[in-house]
């Protein structure tokens, strides 16, 4: 990677600001680093640069003008929604440009490796909060039970991965939205698939499988609600879960503020049965009554945990990795957690670290311990909690 391949950023909403200060400081550092900010507001783009020293400059967003404007060696990262991702891997390919997303790999960008690692592409994808940091923690939580003294074949497991961003100063609505409320309330209508009590379960309501789970955070325990979200069963592998390993709870999910459920009882009712039309209708509705005001604190909770359960009933394992960020004036801790990976994302490409190919989050010891090394510079550190 040459130091004047260029580094396009699309997007400029509440989820990226941190990471383009972030890469925009570079730009008048001994990397300089050549950046370009592209978003479909130019203004609201300039906004998120206000106060900066920087060379960085702005420019309104569509596909046709980005890919005249890429070139060979360029890396693209994309905060646009994942359903365009796929469009714009294309035009990457065709320019001969590394991408970067923190979204899930869909079935059309998987699709794309093989042209990827012949034209010694990358296409990086999970570089965020969830999915990214959650799939690091995973990794490195297993890799700790293999290497541990309590490590048994024959031991009971449980995993549990669950985030979920909420305001830092809980309302009576016990959530506010970052962005469209539509992706949120798609998800909820999403059937998902997780493992309790050793069998898998289908949850066709995700509100209906709602329970209490206790995270002991810096401030001690604090009760939340958590559900299943999206399908858990294919993690079990890739995360490296050795399928002879008897296996009791897998679930990957969601956490939302205590009394949730109550406050969103009304939206369950009417979600299920909505029409796309209407339930758009009801996003644009709670966007008015429930967005982040101005400079409003909001607050992120990851839990990622691996307990173990000797034949003879006792704990042989038994850790969790917590984050609980809080945003300030200054950024949001959603924008900090799921734009600062990608960044990272961007310095292992330009330092000739990933290799060609459709790639999701770090699975790596030494990346993973880099990354999170690099978010504590930057403030945002993760807690270990152990057994006692």
């Amino acid at each position: 990677m040459t130091s004047t391949a260029r580094v396009h950023w699309l997007g400029a909403g509440l989820s990226s600001g941190p990471g383009i200060r972030r890469l925009a400081a570079q730009t008048t550092t001994k990397q300089r680093l050549p950046l370009t900010l592209w978003n479909r507001t130019v203004d609201k783009a300039r906004q998120v640069l206000a106060g900066m020293t920087t060379s960085a400059d702005v420019r309104a967003y569509d596909l046709p003008t980005l890919k005249a404007a890429l070139a060979k060696g360029d890396i693209v990262v994309s905060m646009l929604p994942a359903p365009m991702h796929p469009e714009i891997a294309r035009v990457c390919l065709d320019a001969g440009a590394h991408l970067v997303t923190t979204s899930y790999i869909s079935d059309a960008m998987r699709a794309l490796d093989g042209e990827a690692k012949g034209k010694g592409l990358c296409l990086v994808n999970e570089s965020g909060l969830d999915p990214g940091l959650d799939h690091m923690l995973a990794h490195k939580l297993v890799a700790e039970y293999r290497a541990s003294s309590g490590y048994d074949a024959r031991n009971r497991l449980s995993f549990r991965s669950y985030c979920g961003g909420f305001p830092k100063l809980a309302n009576d609505f016990r959530y506010k939205f970052s962005w469209s409320p539509l992706g949120v309330l798609r998800a909820l209508r999403s059937p998902a698939r997780a493992l309790k009590e050793g069998a898998v379960r289908e949850v066709p309501r995700v509100w209906e499988a709602i329970e209490r789970f206790t995270v002991d955070g810096p401030s001690g325990k604090e009760s939340f609600e958590a559900y299943p979200n999206r399908d858990s069963m294919p993690y079990v592998e890739e995360y490296g879960f050795d399928k002879a390993w008897p296996l009791e709870t897998f679930v990957r999910g969601t956490l939302r503020l205590g009394g949730w459920s109550a406050a969103w009882r009304d939206i369950f009712a009417k979600v299920g049965a909505l029409s796309d039309e209407a339930l758009a209708a009801l996003a644009d509705e709670l966007w008015r009554a429930h967005q982040y005001g101005e400079d409003e604190p909001d607050r992120v909770v990851l839990y990622v945990g691996l307990s173990a359960t000797r034949p003879d009933g006792s704990t042989a394992f038994d850790r969790a990795y917590v984050m609980d960020e809080a945003g300030n004036a200054e950024r949001s801790a959603m924008g900090a957690l799921v734009s600062l990976p990608a960044t990272f994302a961007v310095d292992d490409l330009r330092a000739g670290r990933t290799a060609p190919g459709v790639h999701g989050a770090p699975s790596d010891a030494a990346t993973i311990a880099r990354w999170f090394e690099a978010l504590a510079r930057d403030g945002a550190r993760v807690r270990v909690v152990d057994a006692r």
